[in-house]
């Protein structure tokens, strides 16, 4: 019979898993600390533990993180890993250095932004996404997800990254549980240690899933790619658009808003023709009206297949400067890794798919 992968598990269920081992509770809070905090995937080496209990763990269960089958580094210093997991579904992972210079994670600087997967493929099928393209593979278990920080931690040290981004395959509010078990697991002083403010649940609009995630009340910084200010333009590149209507989106996002204190951000992508015009910097100007947030534009990265087209550079500078007439927080976010397919929207874990096709044939 296979052993309980531990990792994943929060503190509270590792608790009761020694209980029913005969053993203290507190050995559960000491043994979330040598998975997490000091990352020892050993129990003979967790030497606060008594050797019959470390017999126990060893018998019972086991410690087994990712492992890497594919490395791409950007012309920009941005990295991608690949990971295939134990049911071969795949995954991709993206660090993101600082602009202001070579600040990958190999060179120790920890002002990286870690970009993590919460599904394989995704089920929401924006009309602009590549990850939308493969569909849903199935969801991400906790230790997944958490698996894809320590896998960045163990290979380049506590100081691989200091941001996390919710951004990369996967729609993390139809993940909801799992998801929030793994940001519990993030932010523990004894578990990850990441403050929350220094991790962002990026959403396509699950209306509901937002009123949830502020009841939760774990402290993160929520984003929505939103990347059209009506309810007309939205649901054409938005299916799920159409189920979750703009206004009840908008109103939820203020209540987020409204009970972390924190400001929420808007990924805007901008699509030549589409949504770049002087009345999308009205419509979108108007709609966060009064609400604390920042907008970051970003310049369509292309997808084969998808017939999509990204704006001139001038284009998008206009855009940026306009709206930032209209609202205080605009950023232009330069596109990192688009060489090697890590940028907005590129998450398709293509090697994946060529190599299963290569061995179909």
């Amino acid at each position: 019979m296979s052993k309980l992968n531990l990792i994943g598990l929060p503190k509270s269920e590792l608790e009761t898993r020694l209980q029913d081992l005969g053993e203290k509770r507190f050995h559960g809070r000491q043994l979330f600390k040598w998975l997490y905090s000091v990352r020892q995937y050993d129990f003979e080496l967790m030497t606060d533990l008594s050797k019959e209990l470390r017999d126990k763990l060893s018998d019972s269960f086991e410690i087994s993180g990712l492992k890497a089958e594919d490395h791409k580094i950007s012309v920009d210093g941005t990295e991608k890993f690949l990971f295939r997991l134990d049911d071969d579904k795949p995954i991709e992972t993206v660090v993101i250095p600082s602009e202001e210079e070579d600040r990958r994670p190999s060179a120790g600087s920890g002002r990286n932004t870690a970009c993590i997967s919460s599904q394989s493929g995704c089920a929401v099928g924006c009309f602009f996404c590549a990850t939308g393209t493969m569909g849903l593979l199935r969801d991400l278990t906790a230790g997944e997800i958490v698996g894809q920080l320590m896998f960045l931690r163990d290979k380049y040290g506590p100081s691989a990254f200091s941001n996390v981004v919710m951004m990369g395959m996967g729609e993390p509010l139809l993940n909801f549980e799992n998801v929030i078990n793994a940001i519990r697991i993030m932010t523990d002083e004894i578990g990850l240690n990441i403050s929350p403010k220094k991790i962002v649940l990026s959403t396509s609009g699950i209306t509901p899933k937002i009123k949830k995630l502020a009841e939760e009340k774990v402290g993160v910084r929520l984003a929505l790619s939103l990347h059209a200010a009506t309810q007309e333009k939205r649901q054409v590149i938005m299916p799920i658009a159409k189920t979750f209507k703009l206004d009840n989106l908008m109103k939820a996002v203020r209540q987020y808003a409204d009970s972390s204190k924190l400001p929420v951000t808007f990924e805007y992508i901008l699509f030549d023709g589409f949504n770049d015009t002087r009345q999308d910097i009205e419509d979108l100007s108007r709609l966060v009206r009064g609400l604390r947030c920042k907008i970051n534009v970003i310049a369509y990265n292309r997808v084969p297949g998808l017939d999509f087209k990204r704006p001139s550079d001038d284009k998008i500078n206009w855009f940026g400067r306009e709206l930032n007439q209209k609202v205080k927080a605009v950023t232009v976010r330069q596109s990192r890794g688009r060489d090697i397919e890590a940028a907005c929207g590129q998450l398709a874990a293509r090697k994946f798919e060529k190599d299963r096709v290569s061995a179909q044939i």
